[in-house]
């Protein structure tokens, strides 16, 4: 009878068992280690992105999570100069008016606000806050922009192209040398002073002289009995086609912890 060698199946049964721990130990250490995720999951979607770069006649409702203004501020309004601050987001945007030329009385705009909006301190219409300027030469088409940021509410509005600017309560001329053209924006139900008429409500603001392609300059034209009026310099003659046309645009937003109405009017750089 040949002798068995325990030494050697003692060593085989052990190198067995060995294999068989580790495999164990592997297929554990699979179970516990997560998979990697699919693309985008746990990302937002990239059809709000492009849903800001498309303009659109109906308003936008808030996301369920906060919007950094400086990434997604809706269509168009993208003029903030500083970083975003927690909680800053958009609400809602909406084109009001698409591109157009605005001759005689085109572009009205009515907001139906109670007067007063809130009761005091708070001042009694909409109030200018600030305005805001920006070029957007990558954009289609390709525009330049003067915003204006309210508090309390939307004012109603009328844009039309004028052949002068004229100051409100005098009647006076207002000089806007060097521009083609003059588009005069009226914010009906608004002020653009302090509750008790000592100042200016407006807190910063673009130089008049912007200097750029299609926007060329700016000047206040009153703040009279509930109407804040600004004349807008255009670089191109009323007679030379193709004409400027222009968009509007309207954002609510917080931005840097205030509760800010927009109206962005946007003018076609595209000729230029």
């Amino acid at each position: 009878m040949p002798k068995i060698n325990v030494r050697a199946i003692a060593s085989t049964v052990a190198v067995r068992n060995a294999g068989l721990g580790t495999l164990a130990f592997l297929l554990v250490l699979t179970a516990c280690t997560a998979s990697p995720p699919e693309p985008g999951a746990g990302t937002a979607s990239s059809g709000t992105a492009a849903a800001s770069e498309t303009a659109t006649a109906s308003t936008t409702p808030a996301t369920a999570s906060p919007v950094p203004s400086a990434t997604s501020t809706g269509p168009g309004e993208w003029d903030e100069r500083v970083p975003p601050l927690a909680g800053d987001m958009v609400i809602a945007s909406k084109v009001t008016h698409e591109w157009a030329w605005p001759g005689a009385g085109a572009f009205q705009t009515t907001h139906e606000n109670p007067v007063p909006i809130a009761p005091p301190p708070a001042a009694p219409l909409p109030t200018l806050y600030s305005i805001g300027s920006g070029q957007h030469p990558a954009n289609t088409p390709p525009y330049d922009q003067l915003s204006f940021r309210f508090e309390g509410g939307f004012p109603g509005y009328d844009i039309e192209v004028v052949p002068q600017l004229i100051a409100d309560g005098s009647g006076e001329p207002i000089p806007m040398p060097n521009t083609g053209s003059i588009l005069e924006v009226a914010f009906r139900g608004a002020q653009a002073h302090t509750a008790d008429g000592s100042a200016s409500s407006v807190t910063s603001a673009p130089p008049a002289a912007i200097g750029y392609v299609a926007l060329t300059k700016y000047a206040s034209a009153g703040d009279f009995e509930g109407v804040v009026s600004y004349g807008i310099g255009i670089g191109r003659p009323l007679d030379v086609l193709p004409e400027t046309k222009v968009r509007v645009v309207e954002v609510e937003k917080i931005e840097q912890g205030k509760h800010l109405y927009v109206v962005a009017i946007q003018f076609d750089r595209t000729s230029w």
